[in-house]
């Protein structure tokens, strides 16, 4: 691990070196004075609406990580096992976790070992925006791995801002609470001169995980339990580098993150209390990414982007203190390799074309028996244009993703895979004095088999093949500014969508139950209806009022032939969800209210009484106050979640917790 320290340092300086040379030969052509930017919005809209959190919006939201805040976009649904301490994966329209692609700060986090990224581990301290997106972004300015996912999940960190004659900024935060929870946080930004500026950040998090849960034993009264084995300790360290060059900018991070926790297993209602759940886990994440993007002229822009990522975990699953295991420790590294280039060509003011090549290397180290030790190659190359004329605009793009594997031992690799997958995208405007946009896409896109469902030892399958979705959607986005009114603004949108999920890949048991195997069977088709609204309303200088609503009707069936519940709603997938967040500001005081509902579900293929879970809903609110001593502004924010104790559980005999409170103090300066 030293020498692979040594190793990043060494790259960041040098990314830091060539940018810097890159920057200062640039200037003894010319010389330019910018002065300080700030964007503080888009000019122009997209043809595939994003929905977004961002800046005071997410400060205001009572949640303690990016998994808790995608939970209030529509077409989204969280699997939460469970408290701080449980694995949290997102599944956008039912095509299921591995078909979401999560970004940050522009480039794909990556797990070819199960395909799916933890979102709890992600902290909104050092957030800035959190932006979802169906099909895909549609700018065509773009690396080629953004073509490549059925949905997308982008983390924006923040990027240093400085006022004008001011060199740093100065931020502390410090959370606590339920679950005996600390956790403090720093955040340091330097200019360094008018092109380049640092930042450093830091957070720590520990909590026991510990609640209270209540619920309805077999034979017939209530129980009252306390949740265990959840505790968290975590720490995260960021450092980035952030450059500008004439008609452009770069940027390099580097990221480590290391925590210890808990994973609290499954409350058995018949023995509660009787089985202790002791297993653990250790991570440790390492990655360091750059991105460089530059206008050459007016017709060819430039955008290349490179990282190393190094991911260990370690598992241990001990019966000596739970009886329901069997004794399991693991070790998995995973190394992986991404570079990039984009290139964007303007042909006329209406028309432009991309053309980006992605490379990435993936390996997996674990100590399992007769482990094969997979390395995946996989290459990438999207062309894609798009045309904006006064009215209507329409982007293509196609995709081709060629995926080699070599193991350690002969004729263990799957073969080759290549496969050429299309997006249509197009947007219509009907009227100029209307702003009412009409728009659909159709996406057909793949997911290969992890290296766990292909190589994992006696359960994968090198014969699998990848999972397919098509997707089609129709939808408006209507919004509308009111210049004598209360009511600022509004803004509503409404998708039909129409999903399908081809070679489903599943888990099945054979002749010995601790041996299964991964096979390529079933078929779904998803059916939905997302609806969004927005109101801004401005009843006084001081007072200012926003909502935000957003629902979600999906009719997910499974129908895999042979199946004896065909046309079943798939598990976990409710017919009807929705969320509601209202916030009011007057002077220096805000107050933010939000609801979360989430309809009734089946946890089986099988749609019977048995398997049915009810609906649960949740109510947060928090109240802050902003006081400002001189150059130093302190936020003070108190939290209330699920004000009325409901008891529910997002997945199965997994609880979550019931009335919790969270204090925030932040200063900046």
């Amino acid at each position: 691990m030293k020498h692979f320290y040594f190793f990043t340092i060494i790259i960041l300086v040098f990314f830091v070196t060539e940018h810097q040379v890159f920057a200062q030969q640039t200037d003894t052509v010319k010389v330019y004075d910018l002065g300080e930017v700030v964007i503080v919005g888009y000019t122009t809209k997209e043809i595939i609406p994003v929905q977004q959190l961002r800046g005071a919006e997410l400060r205001n939201l009572s949640v303690h990580s990016v998994a808790d805040a995608i939970r209030y976009f529509s077409g989204v649904q969280i699997k939460d096992y469970g408290g701080i301490g449980g694995l949290k994966t997102i599944n956008i329209r039912s095509m299921g976790s591995q078909h979401t692609g999560v970004f940050y700060d522009g480039i794909e986090m990556g797990n070819a070992q199960n395909g799916i990224v933890d979102l709890g581990r992600f902290s909104l301290d050092n957030m800035e925006a959190i932006s979802l997106y169906n099909g895909q972004k549609s700018a065509i300015f773009q690396p080629a791995k953004d073509f490549g996912s059925a949905g997308s999940v982008y983390m924006q960190t923040r990027i240093p801002v400085f006022d004008s004659g001011q060199k740093n900024n100065f931020k502390a935060t410090f959370k606590g609470g339920s679950f005996d929870l600390l956790n403090p946080s720093l955040l340091w930004e330097n200019r360094l001169n008018d092109r380049l500026s640092a930042q450093v950040s830091a957070e720590y998090m520990q909590t026991s995980g510990k609640y209270k849960f209540s619920y309805k034993k077999i034979g017939g009264y209530d129980t009252t339990e306390v949740r265990k084995n959840g505790d968290v300790y975590a720490l995260r360290l960021e450092s980035g580098l952030f450059g500008k060059v004439v008609e452009g900018e770069w940027k390099a991070k580097l990221y480590f993150y290391n925590s210890e926790r808990g994973y609290p297993g499954a409350s058995v209602r018949e023995k509660p209390g009787e089985y202790t759940h002791q297993d653990r886990q250790w991570d440790s994440n390492v990655f360091l990414q750059s991105s460089f993007r530059k206008k050459l002229n007016d017709v060819y822009s430039l955008l290349l982007s490179g990282k190393y990522a190094y991911d260990y975990l370690h598992y241990l699953s001990d019966p000596r203190v739970d009886v329901t295991t069997m004794y399991i420790e693991n070790r998995y590294r995973q190394h992986e390799l991404y570079l990039s280039s984009a290139n964007r060509f303007t042909v006329l003011p209406v028309l432009s074309a991309d053309v980006s090549v992605d490379f990435q290397w993936n390996k997996l180290n674990a100590d399992l028996l007769d482990f094969v030790y997979p390395n995946r190659y996989t290459a990438l190359a999207a062309a894609a244009a798009a045309l904006h004329l006064e009215k209507l605009k329409l982007q293509a793009s196609l995709l081709t993703t060629f995926i080699h594997e070599t193991t350690r031992r002969g004729f263990s690799a799957a073969g080759d895979k290549n496969e050429y997958t299309p997006t249509f995208i197009a947007s219509f405007r009907p009227w100029a004095d209307v702003d009412l946009n009409m728009r659909g896409f159709y996406k057909r896109i793949f997911r290969m088999p992890t290296l766990n469902d292909l190589y994992y030892t006696f359960i994968g399958n090198t014969k699998l093949d990848p999972e397919y979705t098509n997707q089609y959607d129709f939808g408006f986005t209507f919004n509308h500014k009111f210049a004598h009114s209360i009511l600022k603004y509004i803004e509503f949108q409404a998708d039909a969508y129409f999903n399908q999920v081809e070679n489903k890949i599943v888990a099945v048991p054979t002749s010995n139950q601790f041996r299964w195997t991964m096979i390529n069977l079933g078929y779904v088709e998803i059916r939905g209806l997302d609806l969004a609204m927005q109101a801004n309303c401005v009843v006084h200088k001081d007072f200012t009022f926003n909502a935000m609503v957003n629902y979600t009707y999906q009719k997910a069936q499974d129908f895999t032939e042979g199946s004896n519940y065909r046309g079943g709603q798939i598990p976990y997938i409710p017919w009807h969800s929705g969320s509601l967040v209202i916030n009011a500001g007057y002077g220096n005081w805000n107050l933010n209210y939000s609801f979360i509902y989430t309809g009734e579900r089946y946890h089986r293929v099988a749609n019977i009484p048995e398997n049915y879970i009810k609906s649960w809903y949740t109510n947060d609110l928090s109240l802050s106050k902003e006081l400002a001593l001189a150059k130093t502004k302190i936020r003070l924010t108190a939290e209330v979640n699920n004000i009325f104790n409901q008891q529910y559980e997002v997945v199965l005999r997994y609880p979550m917790p019931g009335t919790n409170f969270r204090f925030v103090i932040g200063i900046t300066m």
